[in-house]
């Protein structure tokens, strides 16, 4: 009788905590619910006070109308490729300096890496200037090249990974050098499989990052064609007049992709954020 008598007190004593995450989820999951209902709605319903929630008159329309303003296809597909691009380059040149910074010995190592963490502190912003100029000086502007070069590498990732090659066990590089690997064989066969929480964790930041990235692409790219969606939908936004609901559609159509990646590798972006926490 005690034993069974053990789990309910326990799960009595939870329910403070299941209603308290019962409300932040509904808190977080509201405004998207909110979004995909207003993308229903007429103009007149979306600007109602008070506000209402179910549409009176369901506008299928909204989505139609989103294809119609802007160049929906060419700017998804910019944004597919820029956001692919600089998630694989991040991978690729983010690790090689991660593991340079982790796993070899060269003069001033710590003092380079200080210097990487101290770009972190920089507000963005601040590069926002002298990147347009080398865009606009090698005629990149208005061009996909102008939307992923200077997102290919980031000291965050630089950062991350090399939390997950400073605990990789030296025997392993010991027993390859043994026979004969050389530093970048080490990397590329040993350090980086073992690396692969990291990996996916960077890669899962690096793409939600690169697909909402708004103001680079606003600033570099004035042609609608050569615009991502989230400029795109931006300029759906009027200075005196904004149609919400086609709004509201657009941007749940372009919020679709990132909602089935994340829900796909969901499990091992977890993981790959608790595992770099723990890596010291």
């Amino acid at each position: 009788m005690a034993d069974t008598a053990r789990p309910s007190r326990r799960h009595g004593r939870l329910w403070p905590a299941h209603v308290l995450l019962s409300v932040g989820a509904l808190v977080t999951v509201f405004p998207l619910l909110w979004q995909l209902l207003t993308s229903f709605k007429t103009f007149g319903e979306s600007t109602r006070v008070p506000p209402t929630i179910w549409p009176q008159h369901w506008e299928w329309s909204n989505y139609s109308k989103v294809l119609e303003s802007i160049p929906f296809t060419q700017q998804f597909w910019n944004t597919f490729a820029m956001t692919g691009l600089r998630t694989v380059a991040q991978l690729v040149l983010c690790s090689m300096a991660a593991y340079a910074f982790a796993r070899i010995r060269f003069p001033g190592r710590n003092v380079i890496f200080l210097g990487f963490l101290a770009v972190l502190m920089v507000p963005s912003q601040l590069f926002l200037l002298p990147q347009y100029q080398i865009m606009q000086d090698l005629g990149w502007l208005n061009s996909l090249q102008a939307l992923v070069v200077p997102g290919m590498f980031s000291a965050f990732g630089t950062f991350l990974l090399r939390q997950f090659f400073l605990g990789l066990p030296g025997e392993l590089e010991e027993a390859a050098r043994l026979d004969g690997a050389n530093p970048f064989t080490i990397y590329w066969r040993i350090a980086l499989p073992l690396a692969r929480p990291g990996l996916l964790a960077l890669g899962i930041l690096t793409f939600l990052w690169s697909w909402n990235d708004l103001m680079w692409p606003m600033v570099v790219n004035t042609d609608p064609a050569k615009m991502p969606l989230s400029v795109g939908l931006a300029s759906l936004q009027g200075a005196h007049l904004t149609d919400y609901p086609v709004l509201m559609a657009g941007a749940l159509l372009a919020t679709l992709p990132v909602i089935v990646v994340f829900m796909a590798m969901q499990r091992q972006f977890i993981q790959g954020i608790a595992f770099s926490g723990m890596k010291g």
